[in-house]
């Protein structure tokens, strides 16, 4: 019974240690390019898109369509990058659990 008593601290501990780490994961960023640096978008690391810098120079009326792929895959690559850093600061916690969709 005791080993079951510390496990369960093992655990609260293990759980406080999470939300402080998705809390801190909240105030992260990363920041992603597409088209040599002509679009540049910015999310933080709870998946919200907080800037999106275009360069003067791909502002094209008559390709309209090249920006708007070049901002598609800019904040693809942002959304991946965030999933990346959520796996760095909080796989730590599920290594071994083998917990399908816990993130």
């Amino acid at each position: 019974m005791k080993n079951m008593g510390n496990m369960m601290k093992q655990m609260q501990k293990m759980q406080k240690q999470m939300v402080k780490a998705q809390e801190e994961l909240k105030e992260k960023t990363v920041e992603a390019t597409a088209g040599g640096g002509m679009v540049t978008v910015i999310a933080s690391g709870d998946k919200r898109i907080v800037d999106i810098k275009i360069s003067e120079d791909c502002v094209d009326p008559d390709d309209v369509e090249m920006l708007q792929d070049l901002i598609l895959a800019a904040t693809n690559e942002a959304l991946k990058k965030v999933d990346e850093l959520t796996e760095q600061d909080l796989g730590k916690f599920t290594k071994g659990m083998n917990v399908p969709g816990l993130f």
